[in-house]
């Protein structure tokens, strides 16, 4: 009889790939410790109100609500299927959504008639706008459903490993594989076509289980549009080399960065 403690934990077969991405992906109680520390930072109050752009599951809305019990969130993501997973997986325990929490099957760009103390979109979900004109519109939107003195936080990658074909492979707690692949980039358009696959311990493999066709945009172009697009102040956090985002004014390049951007109305 074989050992049970043996047996791969993950498989394949048995594995949902959105519980995958939650565990190899996201980090939603530091990223809300980041907002609610930096937002008091810049504008000397604690924010109560967020809406999470490009949502997905919406756990980060999910653990926005959870932080405390006065705070409230709008999860919004075009994809019915994303939306309700999150529902099923994420905000059941809560009973939610519908108390403190909502979700709006939407584009992102239309702009909303609630206000927030702040809107985020994390983990590079906004470079699906491969235009300036897209970028400008969906930035101009964001600013608009702003409260006066609300922030606007997302992050951003580069250096120059960020434009090599090439897979990175990271371990996860649990028994798989995350792996990053940088299929292709187009230097003519600066598009890009990336996937992740999990990969298991049995053997078994998850190929293509998330695709992204993005616009790989720099810093500065991102800097520029938001500042056309009203914001007032563009604050710069760093990742340094302990884990922490630090504001920079200065940077070096580097193989591979990584960012978080906080834009003051």
């Amino acid at each position: 009889m074989a050992n049970k403690k043996s047996k791969p934990r993950f498989t394949a077969r048995n594995s949902d790939r959105h519980d995958l991405y939650q565990r190899s992906v996201q980090a939603p109680e530091f990223e809300v410790q980041f907002f609610d520390r930096t937002f008091k930072k810049l504008r000397k109050r604690k924010a109560f109100s967020m809406r999470e752009d490009f949502c997905g599951t919406a756990l980060l809305s999910t653990t926005w609500v959870e932080s405390h019990k006065e705070r409230t969130a709008t999860g919004v993501d075009i994809d019915p299927e994303v939306l309700q997973w999150g529902i099923d997986n994420n905000m059941a325990h809560l009973d939610e959504p519908g108390n403190r929490l909502t979700l709006e099957q939407r584009d992102v760009r239309q702009v909303s008639r609630r206000k927030y103390d702040l809107v985020n979109a994390m983990n590079f979900s906004y470079w699906i706008f491969s235009t300036r004109p897209e970028m400008l519109r969906y930035l101009k939107s964001v600013r608009k459903s702003l409260v006066k003195d609300g922030i606007f936080f997302l992050d951003m990658f580069g250096g120059w490993e960020a434009q090599e074909i090439m897979q990175e492979k990271r371990r996860i707690e649990g028994g798989f594989t995350y792996v990053w692949d940088q299929n292709s980039f187009d230097p003519r358009t600066n598009e890009v076509v990336n996937y992740i696959h999990f990969h298991f311990r049995d053997g078994s493999k998850m190929e293509k289980a998330f695709t992204y066709v993005w616009r790989h945009w720099s810093m500065v172009e991102i800097r520029e549009l938001l500042e056309e697009a009203g914001f007032s102040k563009i604050h710069i956090y760093w990742d340094v080399a302990d884990g922490s985002f630090r504001e920079r004014k200065h940077m070096q390049n580097q193989p591979g960065w990584l960012a978080y951007i906080a834009a003051l109305v």
